[in-house]
């Protein structure tokens, strides 16, 4: 038989094959020992079961090592899953069971819900499902011959299922010896090649897709991976995420609270809202000299927001408020402001601008509200009103690509004040749906690239860069900074966004070097974005154990014996003349009894005073997650606190003036 069919290898060689040959045939072709490693092919990018005949293109063979085989591993768990639970319980209908980040899922219809305690039986029997190596094998079956199938064996949900495909679509059923299941696929090979790196997780309650008109069925979460060294890291993360739970935290150190009378909306106690507020402080040093804070109005007029076509993109999530007026006014639609942009389009407008004023740079804490839906709330990382370290810059065009640059080492700078310093930028282009013309977005996007390529230039490979297509805001392209926390849990904070569009829909100008109206570029930053969300992300990358300059509470004076009470008031009214954050604890308790108790409340410092030390003038420090004591003289210990208490961009400023002096 001629050749019929041309494929392209990763290589860059090409190989002809004959018609109808399999993805398992040209591995074999290629090597032995790469057909035993296959478990699935890749044409022209798209993932394809192994025993699909090969059509012309670019064909990739992939093993287990390649990162496209997690999905496979994990599509592969939740059809064994599925017949483990029907072998164990038969008369189960399963309806649906996706991949989803990190793992899978499966609803279950069943009369009486699984508990957490049939997980370990259903684990026992995966295995020994994966153990058979049963292959998957994909037969098309017609429309009719699926309805009735499914129909005799009692599977309701799969014939809604069968109904709700197109009839342009093949029905593919997969085997795994006896059992079966309607998928779309693809597959591996066979069951054995899942290996045994998986674990069931945990039972939910779900309605059927979705609709709580619908009944409610049993979902059960998994999560599979490639090695058990992948399985125990994944494992290990998700015990340290739950320890460092921001709200279980947030309830030990007495900083916030949440409840439904006002829902996604934080009540700060005084310990956190003074760690909120050193958060903004910090915040408004840094953009000192360079940028003006404002106050834009928390209320405006829909009208405005219809202007920069929030109205029309953003309504659903907006909090709208209706004002009726005296008799003679009309009734008047008002919203919270979601963002601050339009306030301060405003304010720049207000009163002539020269092109020699600019760049003119705004910045606020704005208090600004969105709705979320209550499924969606989430403590600090998701709420209906929070602070935005929002700031616009307005420059001219030949400007742009260099505040771009500023703000990109502002916002490095900060993250690496709180350490962090693993970073992925990325430049996210224009969506499908989108407002302004093209040519402003070929001239932003190809600004933006540039200076992607400059920030990843000039960090000498340190920070990472890449392009997230379509994933723009609708007025223009955005930088997205990544970070990476103590447990290697990504979180995506600041923005820089490029707008020629908002300034021109409020007709925003200043006047050039030939006295003619120009309209300015508006550029969009966050650093923190939301503050309280930031605020959340550092209790969890601390694990509520913040540095000495951040903590809501610095010190507590505890004195081993009553005699000592007296010098340990006054080291701790030493301690906030010096700017410490203190309190005292002279309770008639064992010291070990005081030092754990304010261990679970994360003092990062506790100074143990006795009779020898207030005969002595000295101190113990007890550092938190340390049996060790370390004894100073009392001057010693408050210079040494004042100086690790002093933020980093404090320090920073006095070490350069004190370059300066000598």
């Amino acid at each position: 038989m001629s050749d019929a069919v041309s494929l392209t290898f990763p290589d860059g060689s090409v190989r002809g094959y004959a018609a109808g040959t399999t993805g398992r045939e040209v591995a074999e072709s290629i090597s032995k020992s790469l057909v035993k490693k296959a478990i699935a092919i890749a044409l022209d990018g798209e993932l394809r079961d192994l025993s699909d005949p090969v059509v012309t293109g670019k064909l990739e063979i992939v093993t287990r090592e390649d990162a496209r085989a997690l999905e496979l591993i994990r599509h592969d768990t939740a059809h064994v899953m599925a017949e483990a639970v029907q072998e164990l319980w038969p008369g189960t209908q399963v309806t649906i069971g996706p991949v989803i980040e990190n793992g899978f899922y499966y609803d279950f219809a069943k009369n009486e819900p699984f508990t957490p305690d049939d997980l370990p039986k259903i684990e026992k029997r995966m295995k020994e499902i994966i153990q058979r190596n049963k292959p998957f094998t994909k037969e098309i079956w017609p429309r009719d011959k699926a309805r009735q199938v499914f129909a005799d064996k009692g599977e309701a949900y799969k014939v809604e299922l069968v109904d709700a495909i197109s009839a342009d679509q093949d029905l593919k059923i997969y085997y795994q010896g006896d059992w079966f299941d309607l998928c779309r696929g693809p597959h591996m090979a066979s069951t054995g090649q899942i290996g045994n790196a998986f674990k069931l997780m945990r039972v939910a309650g779900a309605y059927w897709r979705g609709d709580s008109n619908n009944p409610m069925l049993t979902r059960i979460y998994g999560t599979a991976w490639r090695t058990q060294e992948e399985l125990d890291q994944y494992l290990h993360i998700l015990a340290e995420a739950e320890k460092r739970d921001h709200r279980r935290l947030g309830r030990e150190m007495d900083l916030f609270h949440f409840q439904e009378e006002g829902p996604g909306v934080v009540f700060w106690h005084g310990k956190g809202w003074r760690v909120f507020q050193t958060l903004v402080a910090y915040m408004r040093r840094r953009l000192a000299g360079t940028y003006q804070e404002v106050n834009a109005p928390q209320v405006l007029d829909k009208s405005l927001w219809e202007t920069s076509g929030h109205w029309g993109w953003y309504r659903d999530n907006m909090f709208k408020v209706t004002v009726a007026g005296d008799e003679t006014d009309d009734e008047r639609v008002f919203a919270l402001k979601p963002m601050n942009c339009p306030g301060h389009i405003q304010i720049f407008k207000h009163g002539l601008k020269s092109y020699r004023e600019l760049p003119i740079r705004l910045a606020e804490f704005g208090n600004v509200h969105r709705y979320e839906p209550s499924g969606a709330l989430h403590g600090l990382m998701r709420v209906r009103g929070f602070t935005q370290d929002d700031a616009h810059v307005f420059c001219t065009d030949e400007q742009m690509a260099a505040e771009c640059l500023r703000i990109n080492d502002l916002i490095l700078s900060v993250y690496q004040d709180f350490g962090f310093k693993e970073v992925v930028v990325k430049l996210s282009t224009r969506p499908e749906k989108r407002v302004g013309d093209d040519a402003l977005w070929d001239r932003a996007e190809s600004v933006m690239m540039d200076v992607l390529k400059t920030i990843e230039a000039q960090s000498e490979g340190r920070i990472k860069t890449g392009i997230l297509p379509g994933e723009g805001a609708f007025y223009g392209p955005k930088f997205e900074y990544t970070l990476k926390d103590a447990i290697g849990r990504e979180w995506q904070c600041g923005t820089t966004q490029v707008d020629f569009n908002l300034p021109e829909r409020f007709g925003a100008f200043y006047i050039d070097s030939n006295s003619e109206k120009t309209q300015p570029v508006m550029i969009h930053r966050a650093i923190c974005g939301s503050m309280e969300r930031f605020l959340g992300i550092l209790i969890e990358n601390f694990a509520g154990h913040f540095p000495l300059w951040l903590s809501p509470l610095q010190v507590v004076v505890a004195t081993i014996t009553s005699e000592a009470d007296d010098y340990g008031r006054e080291v701790a009214e030493l301690l906030r003349d010096a700017g410490l954050e203190v309190e005292t604890d002279f309770r008639n308790e064992k010291i070990n009894y005081k030092v754990r108790e304010h261990s679970v409340t994360k003092v990062p410092v506790i100074i143990v005073c006795g009779m020898r030390e207030a005969e002595e003038r000295t101190v113990n420090i007890r550092r938190l997650g340390s049996q060790a004591q370390t004894p100073m003289t009392l001057d010693e210990a408050i210079a040494s606190l004042v100086s690790e208490a002093t933020p980093p961009d404090v320090k920073r400023k006095a070490e350069r003036r004190g370059k300066a002096s000598a």
